[in-house]
């Protein structure tokens, strides 16, 4: 006997540029089945959950769900509460109350754990209920998947804004030092390394959480790249730390912030204005400039990647098929295969909940200041086409004067 019952759909964490992709696929994929008998969307997460703030999305149309799809950030509101068993079970209360049979919950490592203690609670319950996990998350961070949904668009806005970058540092060199998301993992970082043409263009160096940032490195490598170029583009994640593990960005911090998940609050300009300070003073350099992307490479609409946008779609539409087609509990997991397409499983919540993916070794080059073409080769599909950038090519006058 097939499971009947009403669906809840809710957003977590961070914004993306194709978080609703995911969402109008679970709601469009959950409407075509005689058993679901009304989807719900929860506003702004969890929190809306035990608040009650429900909308009946079975009523929405479809051609507005379609429009809401291609529209960036998270429609539903989201939330950076972290549930722990407590509210967990307010959670799981407040959905038998409803009588919620399906739960698809948007989201990263901690919207994954989210689902497995509530899915916990039916189990002993006996509450027949099935709970899906469906990944997001600019950062890339989620174990078991090849890629998140959210980071090909990020990746894309990262990649064209350093292109922007280097041409101006080009007619006005001098150096400039760019703070991209990531507190743990790379990646995103990483992507600035993507529109790369001519052997001289910039990021010239790129930093990342995975390799540990000593300043004094950091200068010689300014110095080295000003040497050669004579100007110098630099890439930091937000998360670089110093041997000890202390987050850089905290040394300019008067009092250390931690947001619910207990993580240091890195938001601001500290680490790149305390960057450009150094070398400025260090190196007597006139021009150094240094900004911060913040939330500017999360929902940016002009810098969408179209199989981003198709595979959330798609992991939207997976999670409804696994749960109410397969009667199953779990994470919808991407996983690569051939040049370049995918495959969509279904994945014990535990191999993907809390914990987080990094960037693998040879994914950085050996010095620990940029890339490699492996990389290159991993990120470029999920990213798609970026701008051609041209030179002048025109021969050099001989000098009369001079």
């Amino acid at each position: 006997m097939k499971l009947a019952g009403k669906v809840l759909v809710a957003q977590g964490g961070g914004p993306t540029a194709v978080i609703n992709q995911s969402l109008v696929g679970a709601v469009l994929e959950s409407r075509k089945f005689p058993q679901i008998t009304q989807v719900y969307g929860a506003i702004n997460g969890v929190n809306g959950i035990i608040n009650e703030n429900f909308i009946d999305l079975t009523q929405e149309t479809t051609h507005n769900l379609e429009q809401i799809a291609v529209t960036p950030s998270s429609a539903l509101g989201s939330t950076r509460d972290k549930p722990d068993e407590a509210y967990c079970l307010e959670i799981f209360r407040m959905m038998q109350a409803h009588e919620i049979r399906y739960f698809f919950y948007i989201g990263g490592n901690d919207s994954a754990d989210t689902v497995r203690i509530v899915n916990a609670y039916a189990e002993k319950s006996d509450y027949e209920f099935r709970a899906i996990h469906i990944p997001k998350t600019i950062d890339n961070d989620l174990l078991v998947n090849d890629h998140t949904p959210g980071y090909g668009s990020a990746a894309k806005f990262v990649a064209q804004a350093f292109t922007g970058v280097d041409l101006d540092n080009r007619a006005l060199p001098g150096v400039y030092i760019g703070v991209v998301m990531g507190r743990d993992a790379g990646f995103l970082t990483a992507a600035s390394s993507l529109a790369k043409k001519y052997h001289d263009d910039g990021p010239h160096l790129i930093y990342l959480p995975e390799r540990k940032f000593s300043l004094d490195s950091f200068l010689s490598d300014v110095k080295n790249t000003l040497s050669q170029y004579g100007r110098c583009v630099a890439a930091v994640s937000e998360g670089i730390s110093d041997h000890e593990g202390t987050p850089i960005a905290t040394k300019v911090m008067n009092t250390i912030e931690k947001d619910a998940h207990g993580n240091v609050s890195l938001s601001g300009g500290g680490l790149g204005d305390l960057l450009a300070r150094y070398v400025k003073e260090q190196l007597e350099a006139g021009r150094v400039r240094s900004d911060t992307f913040g939330y500017l490479q999360r929902s940016f609409p002009l810098a969408v990647s179209s199989v981003d946008q198709s595979e959330a779609r798609e992991v939207g539409e997976k999670a409804a098929q696994f749960a109410i087609w397969y009667d199953a509990d779990g994470s919808v997991t991407i996983h690569r295969s051939g040049d370049y397409s995918v495959d969509y499983q279904l994945t014990t919540l535990e191999k993907v909940a809390r914990h987080t993916k990094h960037m693998p070794d040879h994914f950085i080059n050996q010095e620990g200041n940029h890339v490699t073409d492996a990389f290159k080769n991993y990120a470029r599909p999920l990213v798609g086409s970026l701008p051609y950038v041209a030179r002048l090519r025109a021969p050099v006058v001989e000098k009369k004067l001079t």
